[in-house]
């Protein structure tokens, strides 16, 4: 049994994925608490593997979005596995804290104050920026997004940015849309 606060359809709202239909798997519960964090994560429901794959099923989305929270904690390699058997393609949103299972096909790491990241394969770091010494983000891996905190400090990220242009601008377009 996996504790679930939400699975949803929507689109993609942030980073190289941004539009892209999902099936998202909202897990509860995270092992960091930050002060930014948008997300309630605290509630939710235990759900079988087979109860989880039978909702996302009901969506012609190609991709599954796992996120949470704090998703590493829930998940193993015979939950990937089922995931799998749908034919989607799999996400996951991490704040890098936990190894993965083998399986995932796009992994975005989020790292957050508090948290060592020990993921080795990363495709998309996500920051959200708070002011914070960026210099900790240099060795890790993946393409690299810059993401306004709750959206209150964008002309910061942007200079920010094109003083540092490795870095990409990531907003949360669900939230400018209005969408889940």
């Amino acid at each position: 049994m996996r504790k679930i606060n939400e699975i949803f359809y929507s689109l993609q709202g942030e980073g190289a994925q941004t539009g892209t239909p999902a099936v998202f798997v909202r897990f509860s519960g995270c092992n960091l608490k930050c002060d930014f964090c948008d997300t309630d994560h605290e509630g939710g429901e235990l759900m079988s593997d087979e109860a989880i794959a039978n909702e996302i099923a009901q969506y012609p989305a190609p991709l599954i979005v796992i996120t949470g929270g704090e998703p590493s904690l829930w998940i193993d390699q015979s939950f990937i596995d089922r995931l799998k058997m749908l034919g989607k393609k799999i996400a996951i949103e991490t704040n890098g804290t936990n190894l993965l299972p083998e399986g995932i096909d796009w992994i975005t790491c989020s790292p957050k104050p508090g948290g060592k990241v020990v993921l080795q394969h990363i495709d998309e770091l996500k920051v959200v920026y708070t002011a914070q010494d960026m210099s900790v983000y240099d060795n890790l891996p993946g393409a690299k997004y810059l993401q306004p905190c709750s959206g209150k400090n964008l002309d910061e990220v942007v200079e920010y940015i094109k003083q540092h242009p490795k870095w990409k601008l990531s907003l949360q377009t669900h939230k400018i849309l209005k969408i889940r």
